[in-house]
């Protein structure tokens, strides 16, 4: 017996926590069916159970590393024909790797954060944005940064990557033009997540003081503003979606509560 899969779906990446498992519940409430993909099996297992128990939908778990293009595409190419009809892609798979000025970066670092947040974008949008035009429809949202508009001090690499996928967005909404595939980008400024603890190698109290003295964004904002933008109308697009908390104006300069 086959299970129907519904005419949305939605392929989510970086799925297992922050703003990609935050897309995975948003779209999951609005019906959508989910691929959702990330390194840790067992978290993407633990996803599935529950917005499969909360929500009508079906879940399909698939556990890759986007830096590896060979297991991507051969994954990819291993899926049931109904679960190739993706309508939106999430590109939010992503990171940043320590904050260290440019003469003293680790070369590893810069390699992961490269792989992981050009070049794993650039892979599955390829299969995917394949799959749409053979469809005739589809939207690929990359999440980028605000580190793609402005650099900052020791953020050489990782901004330099999120540049890139401003770069790349903008390009690939001219070439996906011709067969009605919309592109968007959205950038958000500070968001709570365990982007910081993963920057500062597992250090959970430097983490947790990026985010002292003002109320940054959650994964649930930035995955509204996801949703939101597929829901316009056929003919309309938001190319660029910058979000940032109340209290950031900027990369760098935000308004904290000096008060202990």
């Amino acid at each position: 017996m086959t299970t129907r899969i519904s005419q949305s779906i939605a392929m989510i990446t970086g799925a297992t926590s922050g703003i990609g498992k935050a897309c995975a519940g948003r779209f999951a409430r609005e019906g959508y069916d989910l691929i959702i993909t990330g390194r840790r099996k067992d978290r993407l297992e633990e996803i599935r159970e529950q917005l499969e128990y909360s929500f009508p939908i079906k879940v399909k778990p698939l556990s890759f590393d986007v830096r590896d293009r060979l297991s991507l595409e051969s994954l990819m190419a291993s899926l049931e024909e109904d679960w190739k009809r993706i309508s939106v892609l999430v590109n939010n798979a992503g990171l940043a790797l320590r904050l260290d000025p440019v003469q003293e970066g680790d070369p590893a670092d810069w390699d992961t954060m490269i792989d992981t947040n050009v070049k794993g974008l650039l892979y599955l949008s390829r299969e995917v944005s394949r799959l749409m035009i053979r469809h005739g429809r589809g939207h690929i949202i990359h999440i980028g940064s605000i580190a793609g508009r402005e650099v900052y001090p020791s953020g050489n690499v990782y901004c330099a990557t999120k540049h890139a996928v401003d770069a790349l967005t903008r390009a690939m909404r001219i070439d996906l033009l011709p067969y009605g595939i919309r592109v968007t980008q959205i950038a958000p400024g500070a968001v709570e997540t365990e982007f910081s603890e993963v920057r500062f190698g597992g250090d959970k109290d430097r983490a947790r003081k990026v985010y002292e003295g003002y109320k940054p964004l959650s994964g649930a904002d930035v995955a509204e503003a996801v949703y939101w933008v597929t829901t316009l109308p056929e003919h309309a697009n938001v190319n660029d979606l910058l979000i940032m908390p109340m209290a950031q104006a900027s990369a760098t300069i935000f308004h904290k509560n000096k008060r202990p």
